[in-house]
């Protein structure tokens, strides 16, 4: 009679060596850049290491646990806990691979910079450090900085820290890890939200320039360009303003992807060159001489001009100044 194992072995032709070349064979290839789960094996003071699947255990280091700081991998890694790591290096000469979560954590914060920034929307940040150029927040974990010309405050930047910032997106650029914000554009659309062309509002003379006034309007400054100060020639702003005056102005242009505001106290005027003859009487006049200003702008939408009335158009001053020029007003 045949031996049943003996027969069983013959018809296979399998053998141990066989087993082992064919696990070899089908082994799992893991290549840097790489996401794999993976579980928990041993939690150690300075990292843990990870089953993958692997040959040999892999190793996440502490300083690769987070985008934020790690003290202790306790906080981040718990043993048996199984999740997603990304493969940082090949194996080593011990054919132990090192892992990362915060790689990780990096790319998908970046994507949702990006799909932020898309949407146009507004985001709140704490200053942690200030410097020379300006204030750092963090938005999604990422690093981001705010310039001095766009930080719209009047303390002085380091008392910024630790204050809560409403914040727009100026430039998010992944391969340069550039993440740049704006204070300034966000209280600027805030405060468009509450505007229209053709309104009268009060303000201040927060600076002067040699192309025209900056308005605080509340917490946001709008220019007044000197071609919209009066329709009398102006040799410079200087002639008519001072720092601090108190004025009327409209609205003329509200342009909320650049956060600015064009005013004008010329279209204020109720005849040619009162706002250097007559101040008061502009001020006065203002909301009457406003209502005209808007019958108009309807008229011409509608292809008409009022009788008795110019067409004129009301002038784009952000076009011929510079974004540093406009944020003047912010940094005196």
């Amino acid at each position: 009679m045949i031996n049943q194992k003996e027969n069983v072995t013959r018809d296979i032709g399998f053998t141990h060596e066989d087993f082992a070349a064919l696990l070899d064979r089908y082994d799992y290839h893991f290549s840097p850049g790489d996401v794999v789960p993976g579980t928990v094996f041993s939690v150690e003071p300075k990292g843990a290491l990870i089953d993958i699947g692997a040959k040999t255990a892999a190793y996440i280091p502490i300083q690769e646990m987070s985008i934020n700081r790690v003290d202790d991998p306790a906080e981040v890694l718990q043993p048996n806990e199984t999740r997603e790591f990304f493969i940082l290096t090949d194996e080593n000469e011990d054919g132990q691979l090192t892992l990362s979560i915060r790689r990780i954590e990096y790319m998908r914060a970046w994507e949702r910079v990006r799909q932020l920034q898309q949407e146009d929307a507004t985001v709140r940040s704490n200053v942690f450090a200030t410097n020379r150029g300006g204030a750092l927040v963090r938005i999604e974990g990422l690093r981001g900085f705010i310039p001095g010309s766009h930080i719209s405050a009047k303390e002085a930047k380091e008392d910024l820290v630790g204050q809560d910032l409403p914040l727009k997106f100026l430039e998010v650029d992944e391969e340069r890890n550039r993440l740049v914000l704006s204070h300034r554009r966000a209280l600027v659309e805030r405060k468009m939200n509450g505007l229209e062309v053709g309104q009268v509002v009060r303000g201040s003379v927060r600076g002067i320039k040699p192309y025209g006034a900056f308005i605080d309007i509340g917490g946001v400054s709008g220019l007044l360009h000197i071609s919209e100060i009066s329709h009398d020639h102006i040799d410079t702003p200087h002639s008519v303003f001072n720092v601090n005056d108190e004025l009327k102005v409209m609205i003329i242009d509200l342009d909320a992807e650049r956060g600015r505001i064009s005013l004008s106290t010329k279209q204020l005027e109720p005849e040619a060159g009162d706002m250097l003859k007559n101040r008061d009487l502009v001020f006065e006049k203002a909301e009457e001489m406003a209502e005209k200003y808007r019958q108009k702008l309807l008229a011409e939408a509608q292809g008409l001009t009022l009788e008795g009335e110019e067409e004129t158009a009301a002038v784009d001053a952000t076009e011929e100044i510079s974004e540093e020029e406009m944020v003047a007003a912010v940094e005196d």
